[in-house]
């Protein structure tokens, strides 16, 4: 009898080297209910209209989805004024990242991020068997001169998260139309604009206008955020059209639900949610970010839902606060895997629970 062990059939060259993914963590051993603001979603949850849309679609859940997902196309191009047939759709953006990058990487090609940039990008480049390059970020924000430094002759892909996460910086207009300048034509600036929707810097401006008027731009939003739809993994990016029906050509079919269509359609048309959403945080972020830096830790400045905090005292770390905040029933996020160990990134949350991460912090500091 042939040994199994030698007849197992072998993943291709470096899958085994991939550090999985992984998300903020959902549970506390004893907390029946914990307060998780660990993985940046909606404090407020899915808008009425989505909830309502996705409980209509339930009665259709036995049939396939429109693969070209043409319902929620035409809302999304009415929404931000963009071109429906240069749109691609995807389980999440993060689907559109690992599309991207499955159409144009090849063995030896590279893409370039942000040294704190967001992991989807490397996870699926390097299931590609392309290398990663990251460019140094040594005040928590990502520079054209940085990236263009690395770029080579066979970078592929650039990645810009704008506004960032776990560092929750932005990159200006201006900036984003720099790097692209740089750039040559083979190579492909995808822009990820999932806090789009939580900027109130005046210098930060969408890309959709400069992705118009280029063939090597993509631009990708997520419903996951604002719309508070994360559990339905819905996310698409603007992009060339040759761009787009390249991609079409590789992805799945029937790759968006039909009640992750029905609820994107509704939570596009939800004014009042996306508005409530937007201003819980933008009252709640500098409030967080003042208290939190009253006690004496260092906080990022943020242009998303969720405030980055910096723990550099060697007993009060960032280990001992994530332990005692979750004590206190509360999961924030380490973000040791982006290189970032002294750090906690902490979602913004309703009142009651920004309330309970301040006290808790606040004794953590005393203590």
């Amino acid at each position: 009898m042939t040994d199994a062990s030698h007849d197992a059939p072998k993943p291709k060259p470096g899958i085994l080297d991939i550090a999985p993914y992984v998300g903020g963590k959902s549970r506390i051993e004893g907390v029946a209910e914990p307060m998780k603001l660990s993985s940046n979603e909606n404090a407020l949850g899915a808008g009425e209209k989505a909830r309502e849309a996705y409980q209509a679609a339930l009665k259709n859940i036995h049939m396939y989805p429109d693969g070209r997902a043409n319902k929620l196309r035409d809302a999304v191009a009415v929404h931000h004024g963009l071109e429906p047939e240069r749109l691609i759709f995807g389980n999440g953006s993060d689907e559109v990242f690992a599309l991207l990058n499955q159409t144009y990487l090849t063995a030896g090609d590279n893409i370039v991020s942000g040294q704190y940039g967001f992991l989807a990008y490397r996870i699926s480049a390097l299931a590609n068997e392309a290398s990663v390059k990251l460019a140094p970020e040594p005040d928590f924000k990502l520079t054209p001169e940085a990236v263009l430094a690395q770029v080579d002759d066979r970078t592929r892909i650039v990645y810009v998260s704008s506004p960032s996460n776990p560092t929750g910086s932005y990159n200006t207009a201006e900036e984003i139309r720099r790097l692209h300048e740089g750039l040559g034509p083979d190579v492909l600036l995808v822009v990820d604009e999932a806090y789009a929707e939580f900027v109130t810097a005046p210098d930060w401006e969408t890309s959709f206008p400069l992705a118009r008027q280029a063939d090597n731009i993509v631009v990708t939003r997520t419903f996951s955020k604002i719309h508070g739809l994360g559990g339905l993994r819905v996310g698409f990016g603007y992009a060339p059209l040759k761009v787009a029906e390249a991609v079409d050509r590789i992805r799945l079919p029937f790759n968006v639900s039909v009640p992750g269509i029905e609820a994107a359609v509704a939570a596009l048309g939800d004014e009042a949610h996306q508005t409530a959403s937007r201003e819980l945080v933008e009252t709640w972020r500098p409030r967080l970010t003042q208290a939190i830096r009253g006690f004496g830790f260092d906080v990022f400045p943020s242009a998303g839902n969720f405030v980055l905090v910096r723990f550099t005292d060697a007993t009060r770390n960032a280990a001992a606060a994530n332990d005692y905040l979750n004590s206190k029933g509360i999961i924030v996020r380490p973000v040791g895997g982006y290189g970032l160990p002294d750090c906690l990134r902490i979602t913004v949350g309703t009142e009651d629970q920004n309330r309970a991460v301040i006290d808790a912090l606040s004794e953590f500091a005393a203590g």
